[in-house]
């Protein structure tokens, strides 16, 4: 009785409650766990740059693999989290519990096999992403310890989007941020105070990984939360299309940007040795800490448009679109002129190497001119994406980090060499946004029709 309760709570609040103030209620404890987590990433990055430009290197190499597990676990989480959220809206609680408990347990098993491979073939693999001779070691000993926490990695991703797309965004930040606090404690400690290195930065790592999934399980059994059970694990072909068609633009995305850090890597490496991709490593995380904001806004617009359309309150939908894009694209306006202004302190706050810094700032000023304009395709591919618009959504997704960056890479690479590879993600950006407006008018056209009928 008292679930039933809390479950009508939820339906009310998300469909009744004006769009500005729900969004911004879902999306201030988003933003704050979408920091977190940016700082937790840096934060290894940042303490390892006191050691050396090798380490700082090597924790730049093995991002790309954190990346790959984490678009593993988004790829679960939102396939699952999109589906579960849609059900919940139409009244079909049962399939939702079914596929929570489904999703979670085959991203535990994806983790389980990516950190055994991952651990077996560390020394080929640490090369194909891009580690030199002279790093190939820090860079083993730095990705088998962050294997070891993969599935935990992969399984905390999963119930945070989970709970997200269930509106209790509160439970998901408490969890990002219990593990943050237990890195950034554990990595001086580690580092510095017990000698070990850039494995103690790894150390830090995993344990900061686990006590977020404890954290984050644990919230799965308050209020009106599913619960995951057993009995609701249904492996089978329905739940897995619905997972793809959910989550591939996650896997997409993050998978793609996975591989654009290792080729990133490996043209860096070629063009400018460890200094280059420290310089690119501590950009690519400098400025992920601000996308973070703008990414935990739109993850706050996500419950509120898939639980919306699952609905049929389309005309909710809109508002939250236009809503996020406007003010996301303020934000991003500011943080970007901070970023181009003070971008040389930044980099050498990261690491104090002039080669660092000289390579560093261009690419950061390049990005930032760009910034603004992420707010704009960030938003329409969660929109799409929350809709179960799975094709649209994988288009959007992959076109930042994919189908535009990688060619661009490439293409300035070998016609501007290191000035190329520092301004090709802004130029990806742009093109990214002409692939997205298109994919996007359709979907709103559709929707002021919708609205224009139910008038």
């Amino acid at each position: 009785m008292q679930n039933g309760k809390a479950a009508q709570q939820r339906y009310d609040m998300l469909t009744q409650t004006p769009v500005p103030q729900l969004i911004l209620k879902l999306s201030v404890p988003t933003i704050i766990s979408m920091l977190v987590t940016g700082i937790y990433n840096t934060a290894d990055t940042y303490f390892v740059g006191k050691i050396s430009t090798a380490d700082t290197a090597a924790v730049g190499i093995v991002f790309s693999m954190m990346a790959m597990i984490q678009a593993l676990g988004f790829f679960f989480g939102h396939g699952s989290g999109n589906y579960l959220s849609r059900m919940l809206g139409a009244g079909e609680e049962e399939e939702a519990r079914n596929m929570a408990s489904t999703g979670f347990v085959m991203a535990a098993m994806a983790g389980v096999v990516l950190a055994v491979l991952g651990i077996v073939f560390a020394y080929p693999l640490a090369y194909v992403l891009g580690a030199e001779a002279t790093s190939v070691d820090k860079t083993v000993s730095y990705m088998r310890i962050i294997l070891m926490g993969a599935p935990f990695m992969v399984c905390q991703f999963v119930i945070n989007n989970q709970l997200r797309f269930q509106g209790s965004a509160i439970y998901a930040m408490v969890g990002l941020f219990s593990g943050a606090i237990v890195n950034i404690a554990l990595d001086p400690i580690l580092i510095f105070g017990f000698r070990m290195g850039i494995s103690g930065a790894a150390l830090a790592t995993i344990s900061a990984q686990m006590i977020s999934f404890f954290v984050l399980f644990a919230g799965t059994r308050k209020g009106a939360n599913i619960r995951l059970s057993i009995k609701h694990i249904h492996i089978n072909l329905h739940y897995l299309k619905e997972i793809v068609n959910g989550g591939a633009p996650s896997l997409l995305r993050q998978g793609l940007a996975a591989v654009a850090t290792l080729l990133m890597n490996n043209l860096a490496r070629d063009l400018g040795g460890d200094a280059a991709i420290a310089a690119m490593s501590i950009v690519t995380r400098a400025v992920m800490m601000i996308a973070s904001v703008m990414i935990g806004f739109g993850q706050g617009f996500q419950p509120v448009c898939s639980f919306n359309y699952g609905a049929k309150l389309v005309g909710r939908v809109r508002e939250g679109f236009f809503f996020c894009v406007r003010y996301g694209f303020l934000f991003l306006s500011l943080a970007a002129i901070l970023l181009f202004v003070f971008a040389e302190p930044v980099i050498y706050w990261f690491r104090p190497d002039p080669e660092v810094v000289e390579i560093g700032k261009v690419a950061m000023r390049w990005q930032a001119v760009a910034l603004p304009i992420f707010s704009v395709s960030s938003m329409i591919n969660m929109m799409l994406q929350s809709m179960g618009r799975g094709v649209k959504a994988s288009i959007t997704a992959s076109a930042r980090s994919g189908l535009c960056f990688i060619p661009l890479l490439l293409i300035l690479t070998h016609f501007f060499g290191l000035f190329g590879l520092e301004i090709a993600q802004a130029c990806a950006d742009i093109a990214a946004l002409l692939i997205s407006i298109p994919l996007a008018a359709d979907e709103l056209r559709k929707m002021n029709r919708d609205v224009a009928e139910e008038a």
